[in-house]
């Protein structure tokens, strides 16, 4: 069986260019693609929609895209301390479409499925709603959402096998299985690289059919927005 195992990070996103639709996995600075989004960065293809929860965090990651100038158009649902975000919206250079989280990930799931549109009632009657179509069923308002699709996924994974069966880290998981489902190209870049069969079939969180290159990168900064601690309670050991 030939692998998807690709040689370098510039291997797997060789074919990529200006204009491309691009999404990735990770929930703020968890479960980032570090080295393939690190890597969009030093290609320099420009004029990107990026669909993602958020755009980076703290400078880092799919921030750095944003100072490079690389987005031009932004789908996420969370914007938060992201300063490089902000000052885009605010100064108008890249259009920014915030969506309720939940109405993100059925748009996501949706062309997976292969769904062309659906009614959720989620954003009636609110600034979500404007400019769609709104239908009323049993007495509720609904808003059709489409279903949203890319040209490419850079997902994260723990653990990957050369076909591309995919096992993801806890919540690193997040949005990343979706995501594959909806993009022409998924790009996996694994933490490690494990021969066919080492991953149990009942361990596999997405299948090799959804992944088309995996690049293998051992080492990640996996760096923490805000560490919270407090003190041990008493006689607690």
């Amino acid at each position: 069986m030939p692998t998807k195992v690709c040689e370098s990070v510039q291997a797997a996103l060789a074919d990529m260019q200006d204009g491309a639709s691009i999404m990735v996995g990770g929930f703020g600075l968890c479960g980032n693609a570090e080295a393939l989004i690190t890597g969009v960065r030093d290609k320099g293809v420009k004029d990107l929609t990026l669909i993602s929860n958020n755009a980076g965090s703290m400078g880092k990651y799919l921030a750095t895209w944003l100072q490079h100038g690389l987005i031009s158009r932004i789908f996420c649902s969370y914007v938060g301390n992201n300063q490089d975000l902000h000052a885009a919206m605010k100064d108008g250079s890249v259009e920014v479409n915030i969506t309720p989280q939940g109405t993100l990930v059925e748009r996501m799931r949706a062309a997976g499925a292969g769904i062309a549109a659906f009614y959720t009632p989620t954003g009636a009657g609110t600034v979500v709603a404007d400019g769609k179509e709104t239908r009323t069923f049993k007495g509720r308002e609904y808003i059709l959402e489409e279903a949203l699709h890319a040209d490419y996924a850079l997902i994260r994974a723990r653990r990957v096998d050369p076909f591309g069966n995919v096992r993801f880290y806890r919540t690193a998981r997040n949005f990343s299985p979706i995501m594959a489902t909806a993009a022409a190209t998924t790009i996996v870049e694994a933490d490690e690289v494990v021969p066919l069969g080492a991953i149990d079939p009942d361990d596999v969180h997405l299948p090799g059919a959804f992944v088309q290159r995996v690049v293998h990168v051992p080492e990640h900064e996996d760096p923490i927005e805000n560490r919270m601690t407090r003190p041990r309670p008493e006689g607690v050991n």
